[in-house]
């Protein structure tokens, strides 16, 4: 009687156990397939590669010798800037008017510069020094010198940029005058960029 009390425990507990071995016989359920993380492209900013043209505004100050003045300058600008990622190389061709006459007697009529840009891309914002020649027309006649400066410009939108600029001017005997010439100007800027 123990024997069959024994033989049926087994056959019992066999029973009971058959489900799970028959699902064991089905292969493992696959891993959940998880979507990679979308990541965001972050744009450094804009590229500053392409042409512009605008219009600039501010203080500029003479002087001729012994004598100086200051004033309102005036002028437009047009230029190429080619972006090398974080480095940006151009040039640009400004004219400026102004309203500065000297108690000399030297009235300057106007200055046009032929500047190298060079400068950090940082994304929005561009940071560069300038370098070139400046030629200043008077009542006296006109000479060249040179022009160096430091300036900002920062994109308001993809074809519209504003920015300040500060050059300072030198024009050693002013026209065989004698007279050395220097300048310094601060303006705001607005460009076109195309």
């Amino acid at each position: 009687m123990l024997r069959t009390k024994i033989i049926a425990a087994t056959a019992a507990t066999c029973a009971l156990a058959a489900p799970a071995f028959a699902g064991s016989m089905n292969p493992a359920p696959a891993d959940p397939v998880v979507p990679a993380p979308v990541v965001p492209v972050y744009s450094t900013g804009a590229d500053w590669t392409g042409g512009y043209v605008g219009l600039n505004m501010g203080y500029g100050d003479l002087s001729a010798g012994s004598a100086s003045s200051d004033g309102l300058v005036y002028g437009i600008q047009g230029g190429y800037d080619h972006d090398f990622g974080n480095f940006v190389l151009g040039g640009e061709l400004e004219y400026q008017g102004n309203d500065i006459s000297s108690s000399n007697g030297l009235s300057l009529d106007n200055t046009m510069r032929a500047k190298l840009r060079a400068g950090y891309d940082a994304g929005p914002a561009l940071i560069y020094g300038v370098v070139g020649a400046v030629n200043a027309d008077s009542n006296v006649g006109s000479d060249t010198g040179y022009t160096v400066g430091l300036g900002a410009e920062y994109m308001v939108t993809d074809t519209v940029s504003v920015g300040a600029e500060y050059l300072y001017d030198d024009i050693s005997d002013f026209n065989d005058s004698g007279t050395d010439y220097t300048g310094n100007t601060v303006t705001a800027r607005v460009n076109y960029r195309f």
